[in-house]
Formats: structure tokens, C-alpha cells, sequence
């Protein structure tokens, strides 16, 4: 996933892969990531829970809005 996100910013479209494995991003390296602490698989959170799943989805889009981020950026989601 890092290596396509790094291909299409480098299209000029920015991108924020969601991270279930903090290793896995910081091998990788895509351009910007958001490292969430839930289960494999459920990388928006539980099931039936929307309030929780639009804020990892707010709080994902608000990376696109960050000028401070550098490149390779982990932010890490505190629900």
C-alpha cells in the first residue's frame, strides 16, 4: 500500500494509508499514515460503531489538511 500511495502523490495526488501495524509504516514509509490501535481487520474500528468509525475517518482526512507533516509521517489516532 506505501509504495502505491508514494506513486500516486508523486502523480500529484495526496494520499493517508490507515495503519493497523506501526512496523509496517515505518518500513514502508508511505508519504503520510495514521497509525489506529484496533483489532486486524477492523481498521475503522468495531463493527456497528459510526460515531467511532467517522472519527478515524475525520481524523485521517485532517492529515491531508497538516502543512506541518513531513514526508513519511505517522500520526498516531487517539480515539
Amino acid at each position: 500500500m506505501g509504495l502505491i500511495a508514494a506513486e500516486i502523490e508523486r502523480q500529484g495526488i495526496p494520499t493517508v494509508a490507515i495503519q493497523l501495524l506501526r512496523v509496517v509504516a515505518e518500513k514502508v514509509g508511505p508519504p503520510r499514515s495514521m497509525f489506529v490501535p484496533f483489532k486486524h481487520g477492523y481498521p475503522l474500528g468495531e463493527p456497528d460503531n459510526p460515531e467511532l468509525q467517522h472519527k478515524v475517518i475525520e481524523a485521517a482526512l485532517a492529515l491531508l489538511e497538516n502543512p506541518d507533516l513531513g514526508p513519511r509521517a505517522i500520526v498516531d489516532l487517539n480515539p
